[in-house]
């Protein structure tokens, strides 16, 4: 579904940019659909776009809390900033979106990090969303 890859990487690129300036990622969300709509040459942004964005806002804290717990020998704000961002988009996505495969949520996070990070990324996102795909039943109990 190269719609849905799409809209995973827009997706990513609001909650890096959020991250960035130290905004909520439901401004960045509103500036992205506010620019497409005034500027042609900007992609229209998704219904599975904004659905990932809100569905991350809404869970953040506590995806925020599995990262830091999880991620062995990482402190969140030293992570890569691309990498802390793939890999909050693939917690929401695989942990509390049901309509996607837990093996495409887990390989459309690695691909983002082989694009858009380091060499060392593509495994460690992979590690660490196996990681909750395994825990998965208890940490939508705990939410």
């Amino acid at each position: 579904m190269a719609a849905r890859n799409t809209a995973r990487k827009r997706a990513f690129q609001i909650l890096f940019e959020a991250d960035q300036r130290g905004e909520s990622v439901q401004t960045v969300l509103a500036d992205w659909v506010r620019h497409s709509r005034s500027d042609t040459r900007q992609p229209p942004v998704t219904e599975y776009t904004m659905e990932l964005v809100e569905g991350y806002a809404q869970y953040a804290d506590r995806i925020d809390d599995l990262i830091i717990t999880y991620a062995v020998d990482w402190e969140i704000d030293r992570m890569p900033v691309v990498d802390r961002n793939i890999l909050r988009l693939g917690a929401y996505e695989l942990i509390w979106v049901d309509g996607t495969p837990d093996a495409v949520v887990i390989d459309e996070a690695v691909q983002l990090a082989k694009e858009f990070s380091t060499d060392d990324s593509p495994a460690f996102v992979n590690g660490l969303l196996a990681r909750f795909k395994d825990l998965k039943p208890n940490l939508r109990r705990e939410a």
